[in-house]
């Protein structure tokens, strides 16, 4: 069994996330801030990815540790962000050790909201550098950071937090910015997908249905290339190695599955980052199998909590307002 964890008791030791959001250009940034370093590790499975230092993730590359993750709007500009999270972790010392001073290690990952703002503002290095600043143990979630412009199959998409605390005492923690071809809810009925994972206070969170009279199609979307994508960050503070994160991050990957249909498109750029903050020593297959499985439902969850709590703007409903 696990515990589920409320928001404000998700807390990983070393582990803050802030944002930046520009409400008029309805775009922003997200940052995971891990300073003092932790193991990483990334699944990518949507086939529209744009992505920033993801090749040295994987297992059999030298570098084994990162300071930071950024989300962000943008488009492919978007990336142009993660300067800012490095100056701000160079600032501090913080980084991969070279003779010529430390390089703060910052995988980036991006979704496509171009055009939903009244100017063309992506997230540039100022962005990321206010996002690093405002990195914090507790999360704001909604309509902020890589989530203001976010849409989810039609409405309104942002930014969610869930986690768990497992019986071995390993807490495992998923950050969602959902912006997604697929829907997060059943078009027939309106009912999330990832409903019945949801703890009771947040099902205190889910609108009222009585209204809603179903909409005919199923997967008859506005097909945009590129204009999609579910970017995740998984994090853990059991001491996982770098194989076993990435193990993780691919079992998290079936959190988007199960919150999102269809996810991991040609038309989607879905990924997931997986953190660990321990001394990688590793767990163990039992135990990661446990963290994996529980990591996909803290997923689904943070899906779910990122449709229920973003707000719509003109021409893109909340799920909310949709259903009503």
């Amino acid at each position: 069994m696990a515990e589920v964890l409320a928001p404000g008791r998700a807390h990983l030791e070393g582990f803050s996330i802030g944002h930046f959001t520009d409400g008029e250009a309805r775009t922003g940034c997200t940052v995971v801030l891990v300073e003092e370093g932790a193991v990483a590790a990334v699944d990518v499975r949507g086939a529209a990815p744009g992505t920033r230092e993801t090749d040295l993730l994987l297992p059999e590359n030298t570098v084994e540790r990162v300071q930071a993750v950024l989300l962000t709007g943008g488009s492919a500009f978007g990336l142009g962000a993660a300067q800012g999270v490095m100056a701000y972790l160079r600032e501090r010392g913080k980084g991969f050790p070279t003779p010529g001073g430390v390089v703060p290690i910052v995988p980036a990952a991006v979704l496509f909201d171009l055009g939903r703002g009244g100017v063309h503002r992506p997230p540039g290095p100022e962005a990321g550098y206010r996002a690093a600043l405002e990195a914090s143990p507790q999360v704001a979630e909604g309509s902020v950071g890589a989530g203001t412009g976010a849409v989810a199959g039609g409405v309104k998409g942002g930014v969610g937090f869930a986690g768990y605390l497992l019986e071995e005492g390993f807490r495992v923690v998923a950050l969602a910015a959902v912006n997604s071809l697929g829907r997060p809810f059943d078009p027939l009925t309106g009912r999330l997908y990832a409903e019945d994972l949801l703890a009771p206070e947040e099902r205190a969170l889910l609108p009222d249905r009585s209204c809603y009279r179903g909409v005919p199609e199923a997967y008859r979307y506005p097909f945009l290339l590129g204009q999609n994508t579910t970017l995740a960050v998984v994090a853990t503070d059991a001491p996982l190695t770098k194989a076993e994160a990435r193990r993780l991050a691919i079992m998290a990957q079936d959190g988007i599955s199960r919150a999102i249909r269809p996810a991991h498109t040609p038309l989607d750029g879905d990924l997931v980052f997986a953190l660990a903050l321990g001394n990688a020593r590793g767990v163990g297959p039992y135990a990661l199998l446990r963290l994996g499985a529980y990591a996909a439902d803290a997923l689904s969850r943070a899906i779910a909590r990122a449709v229920l709590l973003a707000e719509g703007f003109p021409g893109v409903p909340s799920y909310r307002d949709f259903l009503g």
